[in-house]
């Protein structure tokens, strides 16, 4: 039997590593088969407290994991692929093996949603983002695309126009879903081009980059190549929540409910970082929950 097991491995499950072995917990973190997060997928990050110059995703990513296990904090990079929360102590598996742990934090995490084109792996980092708030400070006076229709889309639009030279806003529809108040913003920003109804079909670049996609018109099937500096998804985010369920209870889009700042439903539970938080989304507020997650954990053990 663990005492704490930790599920994920970017800020928020490192972050609560990091603390629950000073707190001399013996923590075992299940980093699954794609270890450090979303910042593996980043470029340069230049808003995480600590580093005078940029300092690139996965670095990142590998400092807190080297930290992690300079304080002990053993790593296994497997999935946990199912649990059961209605036994103590809690249980779970990874693949073949199973085993049981008095408490277990939970910080797998959201994925970003992507259009599957082919090159969204060669160009994520290199001109293709996922977060106008992590990276947009690169792009300061380029001309880039935000591809959505929500009011994640138009908030990012929006942020892009503060740094930006020209933003343009690629919807496959003639209608939002965006609220009106959101939309209605965006379309009075005179540094946003609107463009439905229409969807990138194919992107384009080099060694250095991304630097045009192809856009295709929905009613006319006409097609042209546009040329940018930067391309955007806001087309969501899903959080990597399944395997939990029936147990821990979620919102309608996934994301885990918390109370008492990290306290999930069920006793001894406790979810930190994107997982559970759909707002923010950034490595230093899934760090903080992975802190406040180590210290409530603590106190559970504690108090059994």
């Amino acid at each position: 039997m663990q005492t704490v097991t930790i599920i994920g491995s970017g800020p928020a499950g490192l972050t609560a590593a990091i603390y629950t072995a000073r707190a001399n917990l013996k923590p075992v973190v299940y980093a699954g088969v794609q270890a450090g997060g979303q910042l593996m997928l980043t470029s340069e990050v230049e808003n995480y407290p600590g580093f005078q110059q940029p300092i690139v995703g996965p670095e990142l990513m590998s400092e807190m994991t080297e930290q992690a296990k300079r304080l002990g904090v053993r790593i296994i990079n497997a999935d946990i692929d199912r649990v059961d929360f209605s036994v103590k102590p809690l249980q779970l598996f990874a693949g073949k093996r199973s085993f049981t742990s008095q408490a277990v934090i939970i910080a797998t995490g959201a994925t970003a949603r992507t259009l599957g084109l082919e090159d969204e792996q060669r160009f994520m980092g290199r001109g293709l983002s996922t977060c106008a708030t992590c990276d947009g400070f690169f792009y300061r006076n380029k001309k880039v695309v935000v591809v959505g229709g929500g009011d994640s889309a138009m908030e990012e639009a929006n942020y892009l126009s503060k740094v930006c030279s020209e933003v343009i806003l690629v919807h496959r529809r003639q209608q939002f879903r965006a609220s009106p108040i959101m939309f209605d913003r965006a379309r009075a920003n005179t540094k946003i081009r609107i463009l439905t109804p229409y969807r990138i079909t194919q992107m384009h670049g080099d060694d250095r980059g991304l630097n045009a996609v192809t856009l295709v018109n929905n009613d006319t099937g006409s097609s042209e190549r546009l040329v940018i500096d930067g391309l955007f998804f806001a087309i969501g985010h899903d959080p990597n929540s399944k395997v939990f369920s029936p147990y821990i209870d979620t919102d309608d889009h996934g994301y885990i409910k918390v109370h008492d700042y990290t306290k999930t439903n069920v006793d001894g539970v406790f979810a930190a970082g994107d997982i559970a938080d759909s707002v923010f989304r950034q490595a230093v507020t899934a760090a903080a929950l992975g802190c406040q997650a180590a210290i409530q954990t603590q106190h559970y053990l504690e108090s059994c």
